[in-house]
């Protein structure tokens, strides 16, 4: 009897042990998405800046008609641990590239409902043309910053209206080292 008594207890205690497992599963979960590259460049983007968002407000209909603008938006490239050794210029230079609006020669365009403007960018006083390097940066070993603006501006007048609403627009960078 003393057997079964301690049977009985121990089975007990495993049932008990396999309930609290079973109700500590489900109590919260999630997924960690890891995202990354390597490449063969002197130095490497920061995660802060590989992937970024640049907000150019909410902007009157009215300032960007007849070819207005908006002031400059400053955004960075952060490179980092740059070994610059093996470079001849020791300079970098970024390429941007996206979809570009016929009726605003240069500008990267808008998606959405807003219309009749483009977005540009500058890099060092010069404009940035889509699909052109940049002029080159010097860089130093260690860390270095590029920095860029943009700004809204609307097409020339006679051409196309601006039209409120909401936008976006991407464009994608790819860094060349000399």
């Amino acid at each position: 009897m003393k057997f079964s008594i301690k049977t009985a207890a121990i089975s007990f205690a495993l049932l008990a042990g396999s309930i609290s497992v079973a109700n500590a599963a489900g109590q919260g979960e999630g997924r960690v998405n890891f995202l990354g590259s390597i490449h063969d460049g002197a130095c490497s983007i920061s995660p802060e800046t590989v992937d970024q968002s640049v907000n150019l407000g909410a902007i009157s209909k009215k300032k960007l008609e007849d070819g207005g603008r908006t002031e400059g938006e400053e955004f960075r490239i952060e490179l980092e641990g740059c070994d610059v050794a093996a470079l001849t210029d020791k300079t970098v230079t970024a390429t941007f590239t996206g979809t570009s609006d016929p009726m605003i020669p240069g500008s990267l365009a808008l998606a959405g409902a807003a219309s009749g403007a483009g977005i540009f960018m500058e890099h060092g006083g010069e404009t940035v043309e889509l699909g052109k390097p940049t002029n080159p940066q010097l860089i130093q070993d260690g860390n270095n910053t590029m920095i860029f603006s943009a700004y809204v501006q609307g097409a020339a007048a006679g051409t196309v209206p601006v039209v409120s609403g909401a936008f976006t627009a991407v464009t994608n960078f790819t860094l060349a080292y000399q």
